[in-house]
């Protein structure tokens, strides 16, 4: 991927420099409230290297987020596949950190990533999963068109209750 811009972001790969800005995002409590914890520097480092860089070369991976207009890191969005309830799925992932949140910058990268995966990938399918408690997250998937699909018991998340939300690629004839 070469980046993405919208009217207010910027969405491109990291590069290793990005890593104090991974950290400060990843490793805020009120942000990663929704996570089983906030992430110490080595969970940083593995999200850059395995969710990330290593993913870019078939399109997929996790993105940095900046605002066009300062260049400021707010947060991380991106398509991966991944195992999800025992099903293989084209993961649609966004965080914002909180000092941004309630400005619509996830829905804004979300839907461009969403295309992005639609149109430059071609997938057919893309699903987001978040905590069925995680009403901002849900909000974002229902703006994006997407429809929940099931709820089930998070392993991976505490066994918390999670919320599947899917969209599935409509072909024009």
């Amino acid at each position: 991927m070469n980046g993405i811009e919208t009217d207010r972001l910027r969405i491109r790969e990291y590069t290793t420099e990005d890593l104090p800005s991974l950290h400060t995002l990843l490793s805020d409590r009120e942000t990663m409230s929704f996570w089983p914890k906030p992430f110490d520097d080595q969970q940083c480092e593995n999200w850059m290297i395995h969710r990330a860089i290593e993913n870019y070369p078939t399109g997929f991976g996790r993105f940095a987020i900046e605002l066009k207009e300062t260049g400021t890191f707010i947060g991380d969005a991106g398509l991966l596949s991944l195992e999800i309830d025992g099903v293989l799925e084209n993961d649609l992932g966004y965080i914002i950190h909180s000092r941004y949140w309630g400005r619509g910058f996830g829905y804004e990268a979300a839907e461009a990533v969403m295309k992005y995966g639609f149109e430059q990938l071609n997938l057919q399918r893309i699903c987001a999963n978040m905590p069925a408690s995680h009403t901002a997250s849900r909000k974002v998937a229902e703006k994006l068109g997407m429809k929940l699909e099931k709820q089930f018991s998070n392993s991976k998340n505490r066994g918390i209750l999670t919320c599947l939300f899917v969209k599935e690629k409509v072909e024009r004839i």
